[in-house]
């Protein structure tokens, strides 16, 4: 009954918002239905990118190619302005190949895979295990002297995780309804300065300090999903900031069975070899742009964007060719149908989102808004991406007021059924007139929940509109997100058909309509939640 009530209220705050939006053009929405469905190139773009190009990591010779390949289909289109735009990242990486054997007490192939930016072997290696779970520096004395010669296990063994549920799903309706809950924020002042100086990158360079020091000769973990599958993720990419230690990781399984052993009075050794290259020859990451131009509202702007880098275990196909394939394919759609809207469509493919949401970071600290300098010295020298919520007054630039909406692709191939309002009643009533066309090929609703964790973020926080769509969550997160099996297979085409129709139509709706969409308040700093909590808490 509280889950109803609530849903409820929600309601009825968005029906008592009065709502100016102009009416959508369905003529324009006959056309591009037409054209996103029956003509569509969209899997021809997923399959480019996915099977043509592959793994799509910030500065490595494959995202050097996807920038140029998107580049010129945006050309070939007949789009405006295409365009990159660089900021500064640090070194490329590429995996050429690797493998693992253990070869006591028995011969049997591992799955594995090197840990993004971290060096190779050299060659292959081999020796004794050791599993030192280590997470935090103040482990390290406990193994100090324990690994030399080793190759360190650095994973504390779990049981497993065997599913109880299916992997594949999609919203059902009663799900969707609890959507339109409204979440209250938490604000913790002091949690946006902890997290400014907990960066995963220091702790991992610390680590393979300690490592160096101890003698051990590479270092393992393992992978977080079970299945066999891999991810490789890591985060030491910033020029002098490179481990002297290899790092794989192997499947769960694998990875636990070697464990077990390792208790037994016939321990494990392995046999390791990873092949890998670093690309210096730019530090920069470019983000790519093409616009439509506007006809009037001279300056003003509407913007789509995903992220064009994926990580390595496979293809990126789910994360994220099928976002940027749903933007570029929005593109293709609107300039083949002649549109002339009144403000500006930009598409945008960002880049280094895996590490942080950097490009799109760049984007708005560039053109949007900035924010004030930390105070403290040391702070203040950490990467801009992890201080930025730390770090008040925002700074609003000349152009903040000229980008009207912000809208992202980055939750899958499922298809759209709704989207996040981000908190802003006077919104979404416009934005359900918006999808109101689409009723029928089930993109409903309108949530009024804030959503995290991708490229529209750094838009809110400078009071810019900036919306993540609802996708249908099918398998992504529960065995493609990041992995080894994240390849075309996996994409659903109808589905893609129908994001792209939804995102062209709601892109011309905004270029078009007769106001800009209301906005938040521009943030300020804001006071806590438990104005009684005592300092230094988690």
């Amino acid at each position: 009954m509280k889950r109803l009530l609530a849903a409820v209220s929600a309601i009825a705050i968005l029906a008592a918002v009065p709502v100016q939006a102009q009416d959508v053009d369905r003529v324009a929405v006959n056309g591009i239905i037409d054209q996103g469905l029956n003509h569509s190139e969209i899997m021809q773009t997923a399959a480019y990118l996915t099977d043509r190009i592959g793994g799509r990591m910030t500065n490595s010779p494959q995202m050097r190619q996807a920038e140029q390949w998107t580049q010129q289909r945006f050309r070939d289109w007949g789009l405006s302005n295409v365009r990159t735009e660089g900021f500064e990242f640090g070194r490329g990486w590429s995996i050429v190949r690797s493998s693992a054997r253990m070869i006591e007490p028995r011969v049997l192939d591992l799955r594995v895979i090197p840990i993004a930016w971290t060096p190779d072997t050299n060659g292959v290696i081999s020796g004794d295990i050791v599993v030192a779970p280590i997470t935090s520096p103040g482990q390290f004395e406990q193994w100090r002297g324990k690994l030399r010669g080793k190759i360190v296990l650095l994973t504390r063994p779990d049981n497993g995780s065997e599913p109880t549920e299916p992997a594949f799903r999609r919203w059902t309706d009663e799900e969707l309804a609890g959507r339109n809950t409204y979440v209250l924020p938490r604000n913790d002042p002091e949690a946006a300065e902890r997290a400014a100086r907990s960066g995963r990158a220091d702790f991992a360079m610390r680590l393979d300090a300690f490592l160096v020091e101890e003698g051990a000769i590479a270092m393992v973990r393992m992978s977080q999903r079970d299945g066999g599958l891999l991810h490789g993720t890591g985060y030491t990419y910033q020029a002098g900031a490179t481990p002297r230690t290899p790092g794989l990781e192997l499947a769960a399984e694998d990875y636990r069975r070697l464990a077990r052993l390792a208790l037994t009075d016939t321990p494990p050794k392995l046999e390791l070899m990873s092949e890998v290259q670093f690309h210096d020859e730019d530090v920069n990451a470019y983000n790519v742009f093409a616009d439509i131009p506007g006809s009037d509202r001279s300056g003003e702007y509407v913007m789509a964007g995903a992220h064009l880098d994926s990580w390595v275990a496979s293809d990126g196909a789910v994360d994220n060719a099928a976002g940027s394939a749903v933007v570029m394919e929005a593109a293709r759609i609107l300039r083949t149908m002649g549109v002339r809207p009144k403000r500006t469509i930009r598409f945008a493919l960002w880049n280094g989102e895996e590490q942080g949401l950097l490009g799109s970071l760049a984007y708005v600290d560039r053109h949007l808004a900035t924010r004030a300098p930390m105070s403290d010295a040391a702070a203040a020298a950490l990467p801009n991406s992890q201080t930025w919520r730390a770090r008040w007054p925002i700074q609003p630039r000349e152009g903040h007021d000229d980008l009207v909406a912000y809208f992202n692709l980055d939750n899958g191939s499922g298809k759209i059924r709704g989207i996040n309002a981000e908190g802003n009643v006077a919104a979404a009533p416009i934005l359900q007139k918006w999808l109101e066309p689409f009723a029928s090929m089930g993109a409903t609703t309108v949530s009024l929940r804030p959503s995290g964790g991708t490229d529209h973020v750094y838009f809110q926080t400078v009071g810019v509109p900036g919306f993540q769509f609802i996708q249908d969550p099918l398998d992504y997160s529960s065995r493609l997100h990041h992995t080894s099996i994240d390849s075309y297979d996996h994409l659903r085409a109808d589905d893609l058909r129908q994001a792209a129709v939804i995102l062209a139509s709601v892109l011309l709706s905004a270029a078009n309509s007769d106001e800009p969409l209301p906005r938040m308040p521009l943030p300020t700093r804001p006071t806590a939640s438990d104005p009684f909590a005592y300092p230094g808490g988690e």
